[in-house]
Protein backbone atom coordinates (compact mmCIF):
# COMPACT_ATOMS: atom_id res chain seq x y z
CA UNK A 1 0.00 0.00 0.00
CA UNK A 2 1.09 3.48 -0.37
CA UNK A 3 2.56 5.09 2.56
CA UNK A 4 2.92 8.84 3.32
CA UNK A 5 4.86 8.82 6.67
CA UNK A 6 3.79 12.24 8.28
CA UNK A 7 6.03 12.49 11.31
CA UNK A 8 9.90 12.76 10.56
CA UNK A 9 12.54 15.39 11.33
CA UNK A 10 15.38 16.62 9.39
CA UNK A 11 18.04 18.57 10.22
CA UNK A 12 20.60 20.12 7.92
CA UNK A 13 23.87 18.72 7.36
CA UNK A 14 26.17 22.02 8.54
CA UNK A 15 24.51 23.85 11.02
CA UNK A 16 26.12 27.61 11.64
CA UNK A 17 27.59 29.08 15.40
CA UNK A 18 24.68 30.77 15.68
CA UNK A 19 26.54 31.84 18.95
CA UNK A 20 28.92 33.73 17.18
CA UNK A 21 26.19 35.33 15.17
CA UNK A 22 24.28 36.38 17.64
CA UNK A 23 26.69 37.20 20.68
CA UNK A 24 24.41 34.61 22.68
CA UNK A 25 24.29 31.03 23.25
CA UNK A 26 22.08 28.16 24.04
CA UNK A 27 21.78 27.20 19.92
CA UNK A 28 22.59 23.28 18.57
CA UNK A 29 25.01 22.60 16.50
CA UNK A 30 26.29 19.24 14.70
CA UNK A 31 29.56 17.97 15.44
CA UNK A 32 30.55 15.53 13.02
CA UNK A 33 32.18 12.03 13.34
CA UNK A 34 35.55 11.26 11.01
CA UNK A 35 36.63 7.96 10.51
CA UNK A 36 40.18 7.39 8.85
CA UNK A 37 40.09 7.37 5.47
CA UNK A 38 36.40 8.59 5.39
CA UNK A 39 35.47 10.92 2.22
CA UNK A 40 32.93 13.17 3.90
CA UNK A 41 32.39 14.27 7.76
CA UNK A 42 28.79 13.69 7.72
CA UNK A 43 29.24 9.79 6.14
CA UNK A 44 30.16 8.91 9.82
CA UNK A 45 27.33 10.01 11.90
CA UNK A 46 27.56 13.06 14.29
CA UNK A 47 26.27 14.40 17.61
CA UNK A 48 24.29 17.04 18.20
CA UNK A 49 25.72 19.50 21.18
CA UNK A 50 25.06 22.71 22.70
CA UNK A 51 26.71 25.57 21.92
CA UNK A 52 28.66 25.02 25.02
CA UNK A 53 29.73 21.90 24.32
CA UNK A 54 27.01 19.69 26.75
CA UNK A 55 25.58 16.61 24.54
CA UNK A 56 22.14 16.42 23.34
CA UNK A 57 22.33 13.26 21.11
CA UNK A 58 23.97 11.07 18.71
CA UNK A 59 22.30 11.20 15.18
CA UNK A 60 23.28 9.28 12.03
CA UNK A 61 23.69 10.38 8.70
CA UNK A 62 19.71 9.36 7.90
CA UNK A 63 18.88 12.38 9.95
CA UNK A 64 20.87 15.17 7.76
CA UNK A 65 21.52 12.82 3.98
CA UNK A 66 18.70 12.87 1.95
CA UNK A 67 20.00 10.57 0.05
CA UNK A 68 20.20 7.85 3.39
CA UNK A 69 16.40 8.90 4.03
CA UNK A 70 15.23 7.30 0.57
CA UNK A 71 17.66 4.28 1.04
CA UNK A 72 15.56 3.68 4.54
CA UNK A 73 12.16 4.38 3.06
CA UNK A 74 13.07 2.22 -0.28
CA UNK A 75 13.79 -0.62 2.33
CA UNK A 76 10.87 0.51 4.83
CA UNK A 77 8.50 0.41 1.43
CA UNK A 78 7.87 4.37 2.74
CA UNK A 79 6.55 6.16 -0.39
CA UNK A 80 7.18 9.52 0.75
CA UNK A 81 8.26 11.49 4.10
CA UNK A 82 6.95 14.40 5.63
CA UNK A 83 9.64 16.40 6.70
CA UNK A 84 9.99 18.72 10.12
CA UNK A 85 12.65 20.17 11.86
CA UNK A 86 13.73 18.38 15.21
CA UNK A 87 12.17 20.65 17.80
CA UNK A 88 15.23 21.26 20.00
CA UNK A 89 15.89 23.79 16.74
CA UNK A 90 12.25 25.88 17.42
CA UNK A 91 14.71 28.51 19.69
CA UNK A 92 11.70 30.37 20.64
CA UNK A 93 13.62 31.79 23.69
CA UNK A 94 15.60 33.44 21.34
CA UNK A 95 15.77 37.35 20.40
CA UNK A 96 12.49 37.52 17.71
CA UNK A 97 14.57 38.74 14.67
CA UNK A 98 17.31 35.84 15.41
CA UNK A 99 14.55 33.54 15.55
CA UNK A 100 13.26 34.52 12.21
CA UNK A 101 16.88 33.83 10.81
CA UNK A 102 16.74 30.49 12.25
CA UNK A 103 13.34 29.43 11.14
CA UNK A 104 14.44 30.96 7.69
CA UNK A 105 17.64 28.54 7.47
CA UNK A 106 15.78 25.74 8.30
CA UNK A 107 13.14 25.80 6.09
CA UNK A 108 14.98 27.03 3.15
CA UNK A 109 17.29 23.67 3.57
CA UNK A 110 14.04 21.35 3.93
CA UNK A 111 12.89 23.52 0.28
CA UNK A 112 15.69 22.27 -0.97
CA UNK A 113 15.55 18.72 0.02
CA UNK A 114 11.92 18.53 -1.19
CA UNK A 115 12.75 20.98 -4.54
CA UNK A 116 15.43 18.27 -5.24
CA UNK A 117 13.18 15.18 -4.38
CA UNK A 118 9.56 16.58 -4.77
CA UNK A 119 7.94 12.58 -5.20
CA UNK A 120 9.36 11.79 -1.98
CA UNK A 121 8.97 14.42 0.27
CA UNK A 122 6.73 17.17 1.69
CA UNK A 123 8.24 20.70 3.65
CA UNK A 124 6.56 21.29 7.07
CA UNK A 125 8.21 24.96 8.00
CA UNK A 126 8.95 25.87 10.94
CA UNK A 127 8.38 29.64 12.83
CA UNK A 128 9.65 32.23 15.25
CA UNK A 129 6.59 32.05 17.31
CA UNK A 130 7.54 34.24 20.51
CA UNK A 131 7.17 37.17 17.53
CA UNK A 132 3.46 36.52 15.50
CA UNK A 133 3.88 39.34 13.16
CA UNK A 134 7.60 37.71 12.33
CA UNK A 135 5.75 34.34 12.12
CA UNK A 136 2.72 35.28 9.81
CA UNK A 137 5.40 36.49 7.57
CA UNK A 138 7.31 33.54 7.26
CA UNK A 139 4.27 31.68 6.96
CA UNK A 140 3.26 33.86 3.69
CA UNK A 141 7.24 32.97 2.27
CA UNK A 142 6.62 29.26 3.47
CA UNK A 143 3.77 29.25 1.13
CA UNK A 144 5.72 31.31 -1.79
CA UNK A 145 8.11 28.26 -1.67
CA UNK A 146 5.45 25.22 -1.70
CA UNK A 147 5.33 24.15 2.10
CA UNK A 148 2.20 22.56 2.52
CA UNK A 149 1.98 23.64 6.15
CA UNK A 150 4.25 24.34 10.07
CA UNK A 151 5.10 22.38 12.48
CA UNK A 152 5.26 24.32 16.63
CA UNK A 153 5.81 23.45 19.53
CA UNK A 154 3.46 22.16 22.20
CA UNK A 155 3.71 25.81 24.19
CA UNK A 156 5.01 28.99 22.86
CA UNK A 157 7.70 29.66 25.94
CA UNK A 158 5.13 31.00 28.65
CA UNK A 159 1.85 31.31 26.32
CA UNK A 160 -0.13 27.93 25.79
CA UNK A 161 -1.84 27.57 22.13
CA UNK A 162 -5.22 29.20 23.42
CA UNK A 163 -3.04 32.45 23.89
CA UNK A 164 -4.49 34.90 21.52
CA UNK A 165 -1.16 36.36 20.51
CA UNK A 166 -1.13 33.12 18.42
CA UNK A 167 -4.54 33.39 16.63
CA UNK A 168 -3.18 36.18 13.61
CA UNK A 169 -0.89 32.34 13.13
CA UNK A 170 -3.56 30.71 13.18
CA UNK A 171 -6.03 32.84 10.79
CA UNK A 172 -2.74 33.05 8.44
CA UNK A 173 -2.75 29.21 8.11
CA UNK A 174 -6.24 28.93 7.69
CA UNK A 175 -6.61 31.20 5.27
CA UNK A 176 -3.61 30.20 3.29
CA UNK A 177 -5.29 26.32 3.43
CA UNK A 178 -1.80 25.32 5.30
CA UNK A 179 -1.59 22.17 7.66
CA UNK A 180 -0.60 22.94 11.16
CA UNK A 181 1.26 20.23 13.17
CA UNK A 182 2.00 20.41 17.28
CA UNK A 183 4.70 18.57 18.51
CA UNK A 184 5.58 18.28 22.30
CA UNK A 185 8.69 20.10 23.29
CA UNK A 186 10.51 21.10 26.65
CA UNK A 187 8.89 19.29 28.72
CA UNK A 188 7.06 20.24 31.68
CA UNK A 189 8.01 19.12 35.07
CA UNK A 190 11.98 18.17 33.90
CA UNK A 191 13.27 18.98 36.92
CA UNK A 192 11.60 15.96 38.77
CA UNK A 193 12.05 13.27 36.14
CA UNK A 194 15.89 13.61 36.38
CA UNK A 195 16.33 10.00 35.91
CA UNK A 196 14.83 7.17 33.29
CA UNK A 197 14.30 9.31 30.01
CA UNK A 198 10.99 10.45 32.01
CA UNK A 199 10.69 13.90 29.73
CA UNK A 200 10.02 11.99 27.14
CA UNK A 201 8.09 8.64 28.57
CA UNK A 202 6.01 10.65 30.87
CA UNK A 203 6.72 14.58 30.21
CA UNK A 204 6.04 13.99 26.06
CA UNK A 205 2.23 12.99 26.31
CA UNK A 206 1.22 15.24 28.95
CA UNK A 207 2.61 18.17 26.77
CA UNK A 208 0.61 16.96 23.81
CA UNK A 209 -2.40 16.79 25.72
CA UNK A 210 -1.70 20.25 27.32
CA UNK A 211 -1.99 21.70 23.70
CA UNK A 212 -5.07 19.91 23.18
CA UNK A 213 -6.84 20.83 25.88
CA UNK A 214 -5.74 24.20 25.56
CA UNK A 215 -6.54 24.46 22.08
CA UNK A 216 -10.38 23.16 22.77
CA UNK A 217 -10.86 24.91 26.06
CA UNK A 218 -9.49 28.38 24.31
CA UNK A 219 -12.12 28.16 21.76
CA UNK A 220 -9.01 27.71 19.14
CA UNK A 221 -11.07 24.91 17.20
CA UNK A 222 -14.35 27.03 16.93
CA UNK A 223 -12.31 30.79 16.07
CA UNK A 224 -10.72 29.01 13.30
CA UNK A 225 -12.89 25.45 12.08
CA UNK A 226 -11.23 25.36 9.00
CA UNK A 227 -7.83 24.92 10.29
CA UNK A 228 -5.84 21.14 10.06
CA UNK A 229 -4.30 20.57 13.23
CA UNK A 230 -2.59 17.28 13.58
CA UNK A 231 -0.83 16.58 17.33
CA UNK A 232 1.75 13.75 17.41
CA UNK A 233 2.55 10.77 19.30
CA UNK A 234 -1.01 9.39 18.94
CA UNK A 235 -2.49 12.24 21.08
CA UNK A 236 -0.10 11.85 23.89
CA UNK A 237 -2.13 10.94 27.10
CA UNK A 238 -5.36 12.96 25.93
CA UNK A 239 -7.53 9.98 24.48
CA UNK A 240 -6.94 8.40 27.50
CA UNK A 241 -8.22 11.51 29.83
CA UNK A 242 -11.19 12.45 27.75
CA UNK A 243 -13.12 10.96 30.26
CA UNK A 244 -11.74 13.02 32.89
CA UNK A 245 -11.21 15.93 30.89
CA UNK A 246 -15.48 15.88 30.14
CA UNK A 247 -16.11 14.77 33.60
CA UNK A 248 -14.06 17.95 34.57
CA UNK A 249 -15.91 20.34 31.93
CA UNK A 250 -19.63 19.16 33.38
CA UNK A 251 -18.66 18.86 36.96
CA UNK A 252 -16.58 22.31 37.22
CA UNK A 253 -18.02 24.99 34.55
CA UNK A 254 -16.70 27.57 35.99
CA UNK A 255 -12.83 26.38 36.13
CA UNK A 256 -12.80 24.51 32.75
CA UNK A 257 -15.90 26.34 30.72
CA UNK A 258 -14.36 29.52 31.16
CA UNK A 259 -13.74 30.85 27.28
CA UNK A 260 -15.70 27.83 25.54
CA UNK A 261 -18.87 26.18 27.32
CA UNK A 262 -18.89 23.41 24.33
CA UNK A 263 -18.24 19.94 25.48
CA UNK A 264 -14.95 18.84 24.57
CA UNK A 265 -15.71 15.08 23.51
CA UNK A 266 -17.73 17.25 20.50
CA UNK A 267 -13.95 17.53 19.60
CA UNK A 268 -13.42 13.79 18.35
CA UNK A 269 -12.67 14.29 15.10
CA UNK A 270 -12.07 17.14 14.64
CA UNK A 271 -8.30 17.12 14.73
CA UNK A 272 -5.90 14.69 13.47
CA UNK A 273 -3.24 12.52 15.22
CA UNK A 274 -0.54 10.49 14.14
CA UNK A 275 -0.54 6.57 14.84
CA UNK A 276 2.56 6.52 17.11
CA UNK A 277 1.51 4.70 20.14
CA UNK A 278 3.32 1.73 20.03
CA UNK A 279 0.58 -0.49 20.82
CA UNK A 280 -2.20 -2.58 18.73
CA UNK A 281 -4.85 -2.31 21.09
CA UNK A 282 -3.59 1.34 21.77
CA UNK A 283 -3.99 1.79 18.25
CA UNK A 284 -7.32 0.06 18.06
CA UNK A 285 -8.48 2.61 20.78
CA UNK A 286 -7.60 5.41 19.06
CA UNK A 287 -8.65 4.92 16.10
CA UNK A 288 -12.38 4.36 17.42
CA UNK A 289 -12.11 7.51 19.39
CA UNK A 290 -10.76 9.61 16.88
CA UNK A 291 -12.56 8.68 14.05
CA UNK A 292 -10.54 6.43 10.92
CA UNK A 293 -10.52 9.73 8.80
CA UNK A 294 -8.19 11.30 11.61
CA UNK A 295 -5.62 9.18 12.28
CA UNK A 296 -2.10 9.06 9.94
CA UNK A 297 0.82 7.29 10.15
CA UNK A 298 3.52 8.72 11.71
CA UNK A 299 7.00 7.17 13.34
CA UNK A 300 9.25 9.85 14.16
CA UNK A 301 12.31 8.52 12.04
CA UNK A 302 14.65 8.36 12.08
CA UNK A 303 14.94 8.55 16.30
CA UNK A 304 15.10 5.48 18.28
CA UNK A 305 11.90 6.48 20.17
CA UNK A 306 9.76 5.97 17.52
CA UNK A 307 8.36 3.04 14.79
CA UNK A 308 11.40 1.21 13.57
CA UNK A 309 9.53 0.22 10.69
CA UNK A 310 7.13 2.82 9.68
CA UNK A 311 3.71 1.44 9.37
CA UNK A 312 3.93 -2.22 10.51
CA UNK A 313 1.52 -1.38 13.06
CA UNK A 314 -1.18 -0.39 10.85
CA UNK A 315 -0.49 -3.24 8.76
CA UNK A 316 -0.69 -5.76 11.46
CA UNK A 317 -4.12 -5.09 12.66
CA UNK A 318 -7.24 -6.15 11.71
CA UNK A 319 -8.64 -3.31 9.85
CA UNK A 320 -10.31 -3.84 6.48
CA UNK A 321 -7.95 -2.49 3.83
CA UNK A 322 -10.00 0.77 3.20
CA UNK A 323 -9.19 2.02 6.61
CA UNK A 324 -5.44 0.67 6.34
CA UNK A 325 -5.41 2.76 3.56
CA UNK A 326 -6.41 5.72 4.84
CA UNK A 327 -4.42 5.65 7.84
CA UNK A 328 -1.42 4.98 5.41
CA UNK A 329 -2.39 7.71 2.92
CA UNK A 330 -5.69 8.95 2.32
CA UNK A 331 -5.92 11.07 5.67
CA UNK A 332 -2.39 12.14 4.94
CA UNK A 333 -3.16 13.29 1.33
CA UNK A 334 -6.39 15.03 2.94
CA UNK A 335 -4.60 16.90 5.92
CA UNK A 336 -1.94 18.38 3.45
CA UNK A 337 -4.17 18.83 0.92
CA UNK A 338 -2.92 16.57 -2.00
CA UNK A 339 -3.42 14.04 -4.19
CA UNK A 340 -2.15 10.75 -4.68
CA UNK A 341 -1.31 11.28 -8.10
CA UNK A 342 0.97 14.00 -7.01
CA UNK A 343 3.48 11.82 -6.17
CA UNK A 344 3.43 9.46 -8.67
Amino acid sequence: MFKIDIHTHILPPDIPSFKEKFGYGGFIQLKHHHLHGASCADSCGADMVDDSGKFFRKVEPNCYEATSRIFDCDTQLVNVQVLSTVPVMFSYWAKALDGEYISQFLNDHIAGVVDKFPKRFVGLGTLPMQDPVLAVKEISRLKSLGFKGVQIGSHINEWNLDDSNLFPIYEALEDLDMCLFVHPWDMMGQEKMPKYWLPWLVGMPAETSLAICSMIFGGVFERFKKLKVAFAHGGGSFPLTIGRVEHGFNSRPDLCAVDNKINPREYLGRFFIDSLVHDIDALKFVVKMMGADKVMLGSDYPFPLGENNPGELIESSDFSEEIKEKLLAGNALNWLGLKKNYFL
